[in-house]
């Protein structure tokens, strides 16, 4: 079942029902203020970071679903409505919701009425623009009363839900004109306060959230909109909001249109005053006169729309194939800068005040993003590894506003250190940007411990080889990818971390996934060292790689896959060994897209268990048989009932592991089979099922066990964005880029058809037709640049020139 459609010409998801199975969202913002809103105009907003600078509030885990948001009402008569339709719920005569790439549009209808709203960020300023269109469709005289709506977040959204005893008693607001000064905790930080204002005259405003809404009243029913008058309160203490009254007149055709602005405002560092409470209005005024008129807003959209036109045409793909099109040309690429700016902080899922920004999450979102804005990708890089300890080790999460490592979750995931070659090796492919590697990054952000950036991925490579178990592979420490595969427990000390023995009794749990990835980005660090004549270093990294290999080979191999770990007692996880989790996807894709045992055929053997043991029609699962009794040595994993997350779930996440890894020994039918499993295009029409958006990827997808097969959790920010922009940019349409240049070699399905893909790399502009005559899944028979024929798939690279015509005929 459909909720809506793709409207491709204007990069669009059309939802033409509110009542979509979960709150589907769109992301407005690109710099420092963002703001989350849902097809019913459901969400929140902040500054920077959605922990400690959040603008409103939402109630997250609650009935009923979308709780709190930026609503209009309209009230015609004893009709009063909605255009989203939250939170009223009164039945629309029309309604569309039109999420498109950095704004959302809202059009609802009732008794003659339509009301159209555009919401979004503008480029350059830390206010959200909602431009409010009433239009009387009917043959009479309207005349209309329409309340604004938003509720206050203290700032500190962790404080705001918690300190009761002190918040009920901070809430400050002042009203001027048609402005509503949100000033709480300026007399303590006298810095910054938020506003919302409106571009007309007002007839009313409310700032106190139980004078609007009335004692046990939700915002369903709300006194002041029921009652038709607002009270003029303002707020002292309890629960600030802020409401605008305007009272309008519309003859038989005639429209109106008002400008909201919620904004964000600083103050200069060396402001003095003369009293604690008063707000300096000049920075509010100043923000407020740019978007006063229709014009203002009209401007500030298309410089908007102008960015991202100018971002998604970095890569661009016309096949024979539309949903293809649209994911590579559009959504995933959009998703893809989302999860750069939220990491995995703010969503429908994640609150904005627990994670923050992951090391290990951050840089792999970096993979998908670095050919959009590799300026922002070399400053992210450097974000990252300033977190990174002297060892090589990292903090796990650092915080967005402070860009200080998450004390509280610490270090002790292994794989995190190599997460930071494979960013750093993307972004200097991608730029040809050496100066990266030698510039100067602190340790722990203590900048009298700072070496270069070089020397920070010679720790992170060494930390693995300094950190093998009894089997010579990686240690697993506190987990690798899998965060929930803890396998340094011990059934002697219930509830302990491994971090509370000493280093005679462990840990010694080792990952196989980590020694895959150790493989590929080991491979990755010595072709650095390369480019800056480093040889010794590069023949030393190549070496530790042949070792890593052939401890895999030894002890990773199952005989049709590859093991998944070992744990502390030394005993196989991901084997048919096991009574359950016998197979595992991590190991088995990386390791056979590392190539390892490639001569063997160990990756074809691999991946065809991979098929017959995980596959379902709804993804590939990250393990079988699920766990069905709790298993203390194994961690969290077998916490969740079967099928659900790491317990046997459908994780989007690591299937382009596996479609990857089917295109390093070119089976282009299988890769692509892998790919639309999880593709939100391709399972638009299971949206019922499905639930989550139909136009971003997921975390998560129920698996086979579980009750609810094929039902999707955690959209938006995953690292599903970024690998299956990998997958199908790099690997399946095979436009990769090297330190040379860019290799061109597709591996696709052999009824694709032939294709076209424009492509910025470096100065130049890439245009590319490929053929494929022989209709194979890989191989490239012919290359031609510029008229003259090159031998094998790299299109070399010349340094300042603009444009390159390129042909490849595969076969």
């Amino acid at each position: 079942m459909k909720y809506g459609y793709f409207d491709d010409n204007n990069k669009e998801y059309v939802i033409t029902s509110p009542k979509t199975p979960l709150p589907w969202i769109n992301y407005l913002g690109c710099n420092e203020f963002f703001s989350l809103i849902s097809n019913t105009c459901g969400g929140y907003s902040f500054y920077k970071d959605a922990k400690l600078l959040r603008l409103t509030r939402y109630r997250y885990n609650d009935s009923p679903l979308d709780t709190n948001g930026k609503y209009f009402y309209i009230k015609d008569g004893d009709t009063v409505w909605n255009p989203g339709w939250q939170p009223t719920k009164t039945p629309l005569d029309a309604y569309e919701c039109r999420h498109g790439i950095g704004y959302s549009r809202f059009m609802g209808a009732k008794n003659g009425v339509t009301a159209k709203i555009l919401a979004f960020v503008p480029m350059n300023d830390t206010c959200e623009l909602q431009q409010l269109v009433i239009t009387n469709d009917s043959s009479e005289e309207k005349q209309l009363s329409v309340f604004s709506y938003v509720e206050w977040c203290l700032w500190n959204a962790d404080d705001d839900m918690k300190n009761f005893q002190r918040n009920l008693s901070i809430g400050e607001v002042e009203v001027i004109g048609s402005t509503i000064y949100h000033k709480t905790e300026y007399r303590e930080r006298r810095n910054h306060f938020a506003v919302y204002s409106v571009n007309t005259d007002i007839d009313g405003f409310d700032t106190s959230r139980d004078d609007f809404l009335g004692a046990y009243n939700g915002p369903d029913k709300p006194d002041v909109v029921l009652n038709g008058q607002a009270t003029n309160s303002i707020a002292s203490g309890w629960s600030p909001i802020a409401s605008h009254q305007i009272n309008i007149k519309l003859a038989p055709g005639e429209s109106r249109s008002f400008v909201f602005v919620l904004g964000y405002c600083e103050n200069p560092q060396d402001l003095k005053f003369e009293s604690l409470n008063v707000v300096n209005k000049a920075p509010a005024k100043a923000l407020l006169d740019k978007y006063r008129t229709d014009a203002d807003v009209e401007k500030a959209f298309a410089e908007l729309n102008e960015y991202w036109d100018g971002l998604l045409s970095r890569y661009h793909l016309e096949s024979n194939n539309d949903k293809v099109n649209r994911m590579v040309n559009i959504w995933n690429q959009y998703q893809c800068m989302v999860t750069f700016n939220m990491s995995r902080s703010a969503s429908y899922y994640e609150s904005g005040i627990g994670r923050g920004m992951g090391f290990r999450d951050s840089c792999q979102d970096l993979l998908g993003f670095v050919h959009l804005i590799p300026e922002r990708a070399r400053e992210r890089i450097i974000d990252i590894a300033s977190t990174q300890f002297e060892d090589g080790s990292a903090y796990h999460q650092y915080q967005p506003l402070t860009k200080k490592g998450n004390s509280d979750i610490g270090s002790g995931f292994n794989d995190d250190p190599l997460w930071l070659i494979a960013g750093t090796s993307a972004y200097v492919r991608e730029t040809g940007d050496l100066s990266i590697l030698n510039e100067s990054v602190p340790y722990d952000n203590d900048e009298s411990k700072a070496t270069t950036l070089m020397e920070h991925l010679k720790r992170s490579f060494d930390y693995i080889v300094n950190h093998k178990g009894p089997h010579n592979l990686p240690l697993i420490g506190r987990a690798d990818w899998n965060d929930c595969l803890n396998l340094n427990c011990f059934s002697e000390h219930p509830g302990e971390s491994f971090q509370t023995f000493g280093p005679s009794e462990g840990p010694v749990a080792e990952s196989v996934f980590i020694a895959g990835m150790f493989v590929k980005y080991g491979e990755e660090y010595a072709q650095l060292c390369e480019q800056l004549n480093m040889t010794d270093e590069a023949a030393y990294a190549r070496a530790q790689v042949e070792d890593m290999v052939n401890a895999v080979m030894i002890s990773g191999w199952d005989g049709s896959w590859f093991v998944r770990a070992y744990d502390a007692y030394g005993n196989k996880i991901g084997s048919r060994e096991c009574e359950e989790g016998q197979i595992y996807i991590e190991s088995n894709g990386f390791c056979s897209l590392a190539g390892i045992g490639m001569a063997e055929g160990l990756p074809r053997k691999a991946l065809d268990s991979v098929k017959e043991r995980l596959d379902t029609k709804y993804g590939v699962m990250i393990l079988q048989p699920a766990y069905t009794k709790y298993h203390l040595e194994l961690g969290e994993i077998s916490s969740y009932p079967p099928g659900y997350k790491e317990n046997a779930g459908i994780f989007c996440h690591n299937n382009p592991w596996v479609s990857i890894a089917e295109t390093t020994i070119g089976r282009g039918d299988r890769a692509f089979e892998v790919y639309k499993k999880t593709c939100p295009a391709y399972i638009e029409d299971i949206s019922e099922i499905h639930r989550t958006e139909p136009y971003v990827y997921s975390q998560m997808v129920a698996g086979a066990d579980a009750p609810r097969h094929g039902e999707a959790k955690n959209s938006w920010l995953t690292g599903t964005a970024a690998w299956t922009f990998v997958n199908i940019s790099q690997y399946i349409l095979g436009l990769y880029p090297t330190h040379s240049g860019l290799s061109i070699d597709p591996c696709i399905p052999k009824d694709f058809g032939d294709f076209t893909l424009t492509r910025k790399f470096r100065e130049g502009t890439y245009n590319i037709k490929v053929t494929n005559p022989s209709h194979v899944e890989k191989g490239v028979r012919a290359l031609v640049v510029d008229g003259v024929t090159v031998d094998g798939t790299v299109i070399p690279y010349e340094a300042g020139k603009k444009t390159y015509n390129v042909e490849v005929v595969m076969g």
